[in-house]
């Protein structure tokens, strides 16, 4: 649904020249210009039931402790009915609308302003950067300024948190449902809007796909880059923000509502702030390698993104805290040590992953990896307009342990994270289970398109590097 920072092929960077000749595969992007059955009952289940689970999840949690069968017993058996259940929800309140709108205006306007962390941070990529040739050959700027707007936005919220004390740090989990019903108007309105806008006024015409089917359409978007003037570009604005500059201010509202019903902070509920914030500012870092990725290089931005990253980011990566307010727990020392070296030693493997194929990429394979000049598989493919392209796959370093060992180390993280809410719910294990079935299903996608793109080359590169996930086993 929303995202992770999900790479591409392994390739690093390539030159072209044109030619006439045929044969040659062609590159692939953005999503498909047909839809076939299975694609359209995947989009109409998603459609239907994305939105139920968030708030099956959420009201477990505000009227069954956290139970997932609870509520669905006591429907089966009739203690309770649908009614009764909807009927104890909160609603939308005013308090939470204004807080929402302010959140996400102040998130608009970070967004909009020059980026100067990278004058004063050494080796930090912000500022303004090149995007990757669209399929119409346009290639975008952006204004990276995530960390700047995550350095702000922590600043003033842990400033009011321990110093001023304008509002109660508990204000997001005291409002956590009225904020879900917010986040959804916002999701479909975004979603409603981008739809509208590619049929009445498109950014680039010729980026735009069509499949006839409404539902296809919707969800998975017609526009492949939609903007607002020049710098308003929907896909990277919803993918980083509001949604991600949230996260480490939820969880660390749930963390100052665990301290107010318990009086201290347990172990886990700091490992869970700690082992996601890391991953938070890890990704505003890398924000300009972002750029680079699958959900910029390739989705369209439809309902998916736009509801995704407005409703099921922010109320499903935060399960683990939002478990621990209702269900506290203290693990032993060896275990908190544990969860700790699990998340750091997978973070570790997502991070060198992504930088070994940056760093060959950005030097044409001109650099050293793991002490060694790098090997890869020489390809080509050919674009739309006749043009022939040539890249590099690269087979050293993780890259040559399995062609998708950074989503390994993502999955290690996943469990960490987890792992901190011990064994007895279901509900917060629900974030490695979203988090497999996604990246194996990006593995397979992924895969998929780099076969069409490279086709004989891709092959060859498999046979170097046989695994995808796990060397020996998958």
């Amino acid at each position: 649904m929303a995202t992770h920072k999900e790479t591409k092929c392994p390739e690093g960077s390539k030159s072209k020249h044109s030619i006439n000749g045929t044969g040659e595969h062609q590159a692939q992007w953005g999503r498909a210009w047909k839809v076939d059955w299975i694609s359209l009952s995947a989009v109409i289940f998603l459609l239907l039931f994305a939105p139920l689970i968030v708030y099956y999840f959420i009201m477990s949690c505000d009227q069954y402790n956290c139970s997932l069968a609870a509520p669905a017993i006591e429907i089966f058996t009739g203690k309770t009915h649908l009614l009764d259940i909807w009927n104890k929800t909160p609603s939308l309140t005013w308090k939470a609308a204004s807080l929402y709108i302010s959140w996400v205006t102040f998130q608009a306007i970070l967004y909009m302003l020059p980026d100067f962390v990278h004058k004063i941070i050494p080796h930090y990529r912000g500022g303004l950067q090149e995007g990757t040739v669209t399929p119409a050959g346009v290639t975008l700027n952006y204004e990276v300024n995530g960390l700047q707007a995550w350095l702000i936005t922590a600043a003033l919220w842990f400033a009011n948190a321990y110093y001023f004390r304008w509002f109660s740090p508990t204000i997001i989990f005291d409002n956590w449902i009225p904020l879900l019903w917010c986040a959804n108007i916002l999701g479909y309105a975004v979603s409603i809007f981008v739809f509208v806008k590619a049929y009445l006024f498109p950014t680039n015409a010729e980026d735009c796909k069509f499949t006839g089917n409404f539902f296809y359409d919707f969800m998975m978007g017609i526009e492949f880059n939609p903007r607002l003037g020049k710098w308003f570009d929907f896909k990277l604005f919803f993918n980083g923000r509001p949604g991600i500059v949230a996260w480490t201010i939820i969880n660390h509202s749930f963390q100052a509502k665990h301290k107010e019903l318990y009086g201290h902070v347990t172990d886990s509920m700091c490992l869970i702030n700690v082992l996601q914030a890391i991953y938070v500012i890890d990704y505003f870092w890398n924000e300009a390698w972002y750029l680079k990725t699958i959900d910029i290089c390739h989705d369209h931005f439809g309902w998916y993104l736009g509801w995704g990253d407005c409703v099921w980011l922010p109320y499903t990566y935060t399960l683990q805290a939002l478990y621990l307010v209702y269900h506290p727990v203290q693990p032993s020392r060896t275990t908190a040590a544990a969860i700790l070296l699990l998340g750091l030693v997978g973070y570790y493997f997502f991070r060198m992953t992504n930088h070994q194929k940056d760093i060959f990429r950005r030097t044409d394979g001109n650099c050293k990896i793991w002490g060694a000049k790098p090997k890869y598989v020489e390809c080509s493919y050919m674009s739309a307009d006749g043009t022939k392209h040539y890249s590099k796959l690269l087979t050293s370093g993780f890259w040559g342990v399995a062609r998708h060992f950074n989503y390994t180390g993502d999955l290690m993280g996943s469990l960490a994270y987890c792992m901190c809410c011990g064994s007895d719910h279901i509900l917060p294990y629900f974030y490695i289970i979203y988090m497999t079935i996604l990246l194996v299903h990006r593995c397979i996608r992924d895969e998929h398109r780099c076969s069409s793109k490279y086709g004989k080359d891709w092959k060859r590169y498999c046979e170097v590097v046989p695994y995808r996930l796990f060397p020996g086993i998958f």
